[in-house]
């Protein structure tokens, strides 16, 4: 999955320093981060590279910080563009894109929180920890995570796929059932409401299976799989799905290496090897 980078590892330590020449700068713009061009592998400038001497500090992969920069000190040198962090998702190497999709999830974070939700005044980075501060009023506001499920709903030797309306989300493929946890719901509890809200169908022996986060929207994704309880017929939400039907493990393509907690759990059944199978 896309957070799985070993043997690479992500350090989320804060500090508050100047970069260094060679560190690594981010420079993101809705939705997209300046990368060396026409190269295969991902490579993000340094702050040399861009004259940097101004930044915020965001993580440490192995011995390499990352930086969102204050303002270029030289113009963008020949052979470095943007690029959407969508092309990420199987990008490599991998740690590199895992970088990406965190620097602009934090740019996004700065971008949104530059005057206080209270008070109206300007902000400030913490100086303690990942989080803006309001020196007027003194709240503090950290990168919001938002709970949400994905929901492996099977039947036997059948697993039930969904796709999204184009107006809902531009992913094409066929994906599982997914939603946000509620305010005062148990991730149970959202597991079944999803379902029932979206096919309108029952589920019953909920069993939690691994999480992931999932950079681009903020969310901490937990996985489920969970068995049909009752009738099998469908009745589709379609605001959000444009098709939702059962699949039987012989017609499921394999999905090896996904980055994604949707593909891994796919594959897991297409192999024989979800919690019911096992049992």
């Amino acid at each position: 999955m896309l957070h799985e980078i070993a043997p690479h590892q992500y350090h989320l330590d804060y500090s508050v320093r100047a970069p260094e020449p060679g560190d690594r700068v981010l420079v993101c713009q809705k939705g997209m981060i300046l990368c060396r061009e026409d190269q295969e592998e991902l490579e993000f400038p340094t702050a040399e590279v861009l004259g940097v001497t101004q930044g915020q500090h965001l993580f440490t992969i192995d011995d390499q910080s990352f930086f969102l920069p204050h303002g270029l000190g030289k113009p963008v040198p020949q052979g470095w563009a943007l690029r959407s962090i969508q092309t990420f998702r199987y990008a490599s190497p991998k740690h590199l894109a895992f970088a990406g999709w965190l620097g602009s999830r934090l740019s996004q974070f700065y971008a949104d929180h530059r005057y206080c939700g209270r008070c109206g005044a300007a902000m400030v980075p913490s100086r303690t920890e990942r989080a803006m501060v309001c020196p007027g009023c003194k709240a503090v506001f950290y990168p919001a995570i938002s709970p949400s499920v994905i929901v492996a709903l099977v039947d036997g030797d059948r697993i039930l796929l969904t796709k999204y309306q184009a107006s809902h989300s531009a992913y094409r493929q066929y994906t599982l059932i997914a939603g946000y946890n509620e305010i005062g719901e148990t991730l149970e509890d959202t597991v079944r409401r999803e379902v029932a809200e979206e096919v309108g169908l029952e589920v019953e022996d909920i069993r939690y299976y691994k999480s992931q986060p999932w950079p681009l929207s903020g969310a901490l994704l937990a996985g489920f799989f969970c068995r049909l309880k009752g009738a099998d017929a469908i009745t589709l939400e379609e605001n959000e799905l444009s098709e939702a039907r059962w699949v039987s493990r012989q017609e499921l393509d394999p999905r090896p290496d996904s980055p994604s907690l949707t593909g891994e759990m796919i594959e897991q059944f297409r192999l024989g090897l979800d919690p019911y199978t096992q049992t």
